[in-house]
């Protein structure tokens, strides 16, 4: 069977979204509506793998899709709804978790980071996390999924499960109608471009993230102009002065990543950052980072707290995309249950 290329991704609602994230997967995902069918999820289910203060969560959930919307999503262009509003997500999760066997799920290296050492308090949700996520691609027989580093390996996850519905119901599948026992199809991954990773401002050996206690490692989508520039001033650096050759930012991983998001915001390369700004020192350079940074976040988050100030637009956003999701996945998941023997309703 050809599978119609069709893009699947999503971020958790818990915390509010930054600059590596946008950098890191939303440029590419606003790039990829010009191309493709694109579907892209406030994964909420996700986050309640962890407890969620129940109204925190609610706004969050509220907070990242107008992050999606102000950074270039267009509702309009792509399918934007959170997951939790389409059963189908969690009804082929299960059918996943009699799928995937636990060797599979032993080896996901992200559980043993987040579970850390008291992993028998960890929930089963966090521990089943990858079948959900695989169940978001193939709910929609997605083709292509940005992803980063992190979740490389819970893509290769998707696609064994994918491999192993078809070969397990192939029979069935064949009987369906799919002469080539091609269910589900095997998601590509798209990779993110040059500054996939953004590190953290603090420690440039850490990926930035919403998780960091200290708000200053990180620029939020919704942080103002002054608060923005302050976190570029503060921003860790070493004593040298920036080198004008790639090679010589082996070894500086806070130099390097503020090069990265220099070239990554200008749309340049870092020799091109270096050719401008080597030999000078920091004290040169943090200033036009940061009118760089507020140049292109400041509207981001300008737009994302006039759309936060009418919730019940974004509300109509989730619901409309939603109601849009459900056409393409509640057709595949009813045809999921006729391959594997269970009897549904009649529609």
């Amino acid at each position: 069977m050809k599978f119609k290329e069709r893009v699947f991704s999503g971020m958790q609602p818990t915390g509010s979204l930054h600059l590596g994230n946008y950098l890191g997967a939303m440029l590419k995902w606003i790039d990829l509506q010009k191309t493709h069918e694109c579907i892209y999820c406030v994964v909420d289910l996700h986050a309640i793998t962890v407890w969620q203060e129940p109204g925190e969560l609610r706004h969050a959930i509220r907070q990242v899709t107008a992050a999606y919307i102000a950074a270039g999503l267009d509702p309009e262009k792509s399918i934007l709804f959170n997951q939790s509003q389409v059963s189908a997500h969690a009804e082929l999760a299960w059918v996943f978790n009699c799928v995937a066997r636990l060797g599979w799920l032993n080896r996901m290296t992200q559980f043993k980071e987040k579970a850390g050492k008291d992993r028998e308090n960890a929930s089963v949700g966090l521990y089943a996390y990858p079948n959900l996520m695989a169940a978001d691609i193939l709910a929609y027989r997605a083709t292509h999924v940005p992803v980063g580093d992190d979740q490389k390996q819970h893509l290769e996850l998707a696609r064994d499960i994918a491999q192993k519905f078809n070969n397990d119901f192939a029979e069935s599948i064949r009987t369906a109608g799919y002469e080539d026992g091609q269910f589900f199809p095997q998601p590509e991954p798209v990779i993110v471009g040059p500054a996939t990773r953004v590190m953290s401002l603090r420690d440039g050996s850490r990926k930035m993230s919403k998780s960091e206690p200290s708000d200053l490692s990180r620029i939020n989508l919704t942080d103002d102009d002054d608060t923005i520039a302050k976190k570029i001033r503060k921003a860790k650096t070493d004593p040298e002065a920036l080198p004008s050759e790639i090679e010589g930012l082996a070894g500086r991983p806070e130099a390097d990543n503020l090069v990265g998001i220099y070239a990554a915001l200008a749309g340049s390369g870092k020799a091109d950052v270096l050719s401008e700004f080597g030999g000078r020192q920091f004290s040169e350079f943090k200033p036009a980072l940061a009118d760089l940074c507020v140049a292109r976040l400041g509207p981001i988050a300008q737009e994302a707290r006039r759309l936060m100030a009418d919730p019940a637009e974004i509300d109509r956003v989730l619901v409309d995309g939603a109601n849009r999701a459900r056409i393409i996945a509640e057709p595949i998941l009813g045809e999921v249950k006729d391959v594997i023997g269970l009897i549904r309703a009649a529609s």
